[in-house]
């Protein structure tokens, strides 16, 4: 596996500690995938569950849509994948959806919600169900997904293939 990921530093102000740990995570989960063919991808977890790392990059891509591109920016964008239709579609519809096109969808919405948070205060709010949601709570909200997600990832890829690891 590739492994691009620089640490979090153990110091710093708050908005170098909360990008840092986000881009951990981020590039958690692209270790996850590295390596892996579109099958192994696609390989789901234990029943009921739909989850698959694919369906987990293509979740991804659209959280980051949501947050920072509609919430926090006030986009009127559609959901990806269908959402509207199926609220699990991102998991669901693994078996022909394009690998390509996810991780391409997931490292573009990455960079625009890189590009937003860029140019807003900590502070700066979006409307979030009719409630003002800070930047900062966005950030924090961020980590703790891929987090959380990126231990379904280590199970998934230690499924697959055995491989383990931060």
């Amino acid at each position: 596996m590739t492994d691009n990921r620089v640490p979090p530093p153990y110091a710093g102000d708050e908005r170098t500690m909360l990008n840092n740990w986000l881009e951990w995570h981020r590039g958690t989960l692209a270790v996850k995938c590295d390596g892996l063919t579109d099958d192994q991808l696609r390989l789901r977890s234990a029943g009921p569950s739909t989850m698959s790392l694919l369906g987990l990059v293509r979740h991804m891509a659209h959280v980051e849509r949501v947050w920072f591109r509609r919430v926090l920016d006030g986009e009127d964008i559609p959901r990806l994948w269908n959402k509207e239709v199926d609220a699990d579609a991102d998991f669901n519809d693994v078996d022909e959806a394009s690998v390509e096109e996810a991780f391409t969808t997931w490292q573009d919405e990455m960079e625009r919600a890189r590009a937003i948070s860029a140019t807003k205060s900590l502070d700066a709010t979006g409307d979030r169900n009719g409630q003002d949601c800070t930047h900062r709570w966005i950030l924090v909200h961020m980590i703790e997904e891929y987090a959380r997600h990126n231990g379904h990832a280590d199970l998934l890829r230690e499924r697959i293939d055995g491989v383990t690891g931060e």
